[in-house]
């Protein structure tokens, strides 16, 4: 898998796990406590909380200039030290600081998504940095901490010092593909298939899958409200039946899916993804012209996702999708997503799913978060 893509290690693009190596080695990222090999994913670092939490009154941007702890230091209604674990009530809002910090050089900038077990919980996750404008973004040339604000919107989570609920990815130069090379792509590799039309546009549409599977009769999953504690550091730990109840066919209006508003669903892409090894993808969550519901919170797919080459089967994208407001139906076959596949700086010399690395997701169909007890 070594193979380079370029003679020149300073290629841009998203930098593989063998870069990101070197980032650690050379203080690019830096940690209280070391750096664990188990965190560094193909193409990203998974990032782990600090001991230091709090509860806020309201989700928040520090602004150009300004610290997150001094906005803290205003909007904070309490401490929570992480120390010996702690629970985050769903509907609340808290900021924590992450352990990792960063000293980037001035052509390296990061962006953040939260891990998919993250979002497959309703845990809405964002990166913050001192001065920052927006959340997931770090700028070139960032030197300072890391920040995550955590919003359980489902279930309550038990969380401690160490917990792992976001990713990083380190991009070197500006983030650049066209329609045409994903065309490209898709033609030579076969980014998606399983859709009879493609829609390539600012990225690949994927699009709904409402057909009953043919085992199960299912087509998803809807998460009771007011279900129990979920402790996000131990997997396979709680009941499905607890906390999901199945859609099946009965459960479609006119051949459609009605979402209803401050309702968590777990569906599954009509389309079959596949990551090459000389890529990454982020899957953009929220377009207000395919209708008002969100799609996908975890963005991240990492290279080799999906790929026969690895042993893997036909592989989904998994949809977590809240309805916005008001009641939206949404129907077979209808663009909910886009994936936008990135090039490395080089070819990772690990792969999802492949035995240097570990996969939760791949020949996934409607899974759930490794949480629970799923056959």
């Amino acid at each position: 898998m070594g193979n380079k893509m370029s003679g020149n290690e300073q290629a841009n693009g998203i930098l593989p796990v063998q870069q990101l190596r070197q980032a650690i080695e050379a203080g690019i990222i830096t940690a209280g406590n070391d750096i664990e090999a188990a965190q560094i994913q193909p193409a990203s670092l998974d990032l782990r909380l600090d001991r230091d939490a709090w509860r806020v009154q309201a989700s928040f941007l520090p602004g150009r200039g300004m610290g997150v702890t001094d906005k803290v230091e205003k909007f904070a209604m309490h401490r929570i030290d992480l120390s010996d674990g702690a629970v985050l009530e769903r509907g609340c809002v808290y900021i924590v600081r992450l352990q990792e910090s960063l000293c980037l050089p001035a052509d390296l900038s990061a962006m953040a998504n939260p891990k998919s077990s993250t979002g497959r919980l309703d845990i809405f996750t964002r990166l913050i940095t001192d001065g920052a404008g927006e959340f997931e973004a770090v700028e070139n040339g960032y030197k300072g901490p890391l920040y995550a604000e955590i919003s359980p919107r489902t279930f309550s989570v038990l969380v401690r010092f160490g917990s792992r609920l976001s990713q990083l990815r380190l991009r070197r130069g500006p983030a650049v593909i066209s329609d045409n090379a994903m065309q490209k792509l898709q033609e030579s590799t076969g980014l998606v298939h399983g859709s009879e039309t493609l829609d390539i546009r600012d990225g690949v549409g994927l699009s709904v899958n409402l057909l009953p599977d043919g085992k199960s009769g299912m087509i998803g999953w809807r998460a009771r409200k007011h279900a129990g504690l979920i402790d996000i550091d131990a997997p396979r730990s709680c009941s499905v039946n607890a906390f999901w109840e199945k859609l099946t066919e009965a459960d479609l209006v006119a051949g459609g899916l009605v979402l209803n508003p401050d309702e968590f669903y777990i569906l599954a892409s009509r389309e079959f993804v596949t990551v090459p090894q000389g890529y990454a993808a982020e899957m953009r969550a929220y377009d207000t012209r395919v209708g008002e519901f969100r799609a996908h919170y975890a963005g991240f797919f990492d290279p080799g996702f999906g790929m026969v080459e690895l042993g893997a089967g036909q592989t989904r994208a998994v949809l977590e999708v809240r309805s916005h407001d008001v009641p939206f139906l949404i129907e077979q076959g209808q663009t909910v997503c886009r994936l936008v596949y990135e090039p490395m700086a080089e070819c990772p010399d690990a792969l999802y799913g492949d035995a240097s690395s570990t996969s939760n997701y791949q020949s996934q169909g409607l899974r759930l978060a490794k949480h629970f007890i799923q056959h």
